[in-house]
């Protein structure tokens, strides 16, 4: 994936012999999909090395500042080791996609979900989810679709069956508009029907890690009985787990927080030193577990109240990208 081979098209609107207009396009061919335990690419198995990316700019908000900014985001993103971006809580500008297309970033499209349940929140959510689908589907880039996370505008799928009827229904429509990608039907937690079991899992403690999911019988055990944020991981205690497996939030570190600061991360490092380790502990715990097929780091960069980015807000790497891209990227 990180050298897409594409096929640069060109279509010309002829009348007779004149050319009326004509467009330049280009076309990937590759397919992706899943077995039991793996992303496959081509049909080969790839580990999905991804990063939280909501795609926050402090001058332009949620639009990047320039075209040269958008082309920079997704190099960044590879040069830390990353081979896949989790776009968060955000429908990205095409020309991200395309650049991700051509630099060889796979990605994961999700959708922004609503703040709360009623009928308003079910029509547009479909509807505006049902565009974000048609206009991105030809982008090869994207190798995923997350129309929830974490039951975020389905505050009760457990207990409200309408509530887990549209969250099952979001995973159908997504498969009828395109057959060609797995869709995951709740990142995080509370999932239905879905072609990878995803959990978010913010321990800062690699120890916690193996204890979870470094063995089948472990992971199984946590898949079935696990309650992060006091939510079961699977609604149906008799769904079928024979899917990949992979820890799409984890990390989340915040290193060397500025006084006053309300919100760090998920836990606080005050060194360069100490940051590497932790950053490498947690990453490391998660890739020996042989039943984790992949694992998506929180986050990029940091975003207004989050300051546990690899990079500041203004794009900075808080430690050398070569260090970092160790880490993501050992071999």
């Amino acid at each position: 994936p990180e050298h897409p081979n594409l096929i640069e098209a060109t279509l010309k609107l002829l009348d007779g012999d004149t050319v009326l207009d004509t467009v330049y396009s280009y076309a990937g061919l590759r397919s992706v999909g899943t077995d039991s335990q793996s992303f496959l690419l081509n049909t080969f198995p790839v580990y999905l090395r991804m990063v939280l990316e909501q795609g926050f700019w402090p001058e332009s908000h949620l639009a990047a500042p320039s075209p040269a900014a958008i082309r920079r985001e997704v190099e960044l993103i590879k040069e830390l080791g990353f081979n896949t971006a989790r776009i968060h809580q955000k429908v990205e500008d095409p020309r991200f996609l395309a650049w991700c297309d051509r630099l060889g970033l796979m990605v994961w499209g999700e959708m922004a979900n609503a703040f709360t349940w009623n009928d308003r929140a079910v029509s547009r959510v479909t509807r505006e989810w049902t565009d974000v689908v048609l206009r991105d589907r030809s982008h090869p880039s994207i190798i995923a679709w997350v129309p929830l996370n974490e039951s975020w505008g389905v505050p009760g799928p457990a207990s409200d069956p309408a509530q887990r009827h549209w969250q099952e229904s979001l995973w159908n429509l997504t498969h009828a508009l395109d057959g060609s990608r797995p869709v995951i039907s709740n990142d995080g937690w509370e999932q239905t029907t879905t072609d990878i079991r995803t959990i978010h899992d913010y321990t800062t403690e690699g120890s916690v890690i193996e204890e979870r999911y470094g063995s089948a019988d472990r992971l199984a055990t946590t898949l079935r009985q696990a309650r992060p944020a006091h939510r079961t991981l699977q609604l149906d205690p008799d769904a079928n787990l024979d899917t990949p497996v992979m820890i799409t939030e984890y990390g989340g570190i915040s290193y060397a927080p500025r006084e006053g600061e309300r919100w760090y991360g998920y836990g606080t490092v005050s060194s360069a030193d100490d940051y590497i380790a932790k950053v490498r502990e947690l990453t490391e715990a998660i890739r020996a577990c042989a039943g984790v097929s992949g694992y998506c780091y929180t986050q990029f960069t940091d975003t207004e109240q989050e300051t546990n980015g690899l990079l500041t807000e203004d794009r900075e790497p808080k430690l050398p990208i070569e260090t970092l891209r160790e880490i993501f990227s050992p071999h």
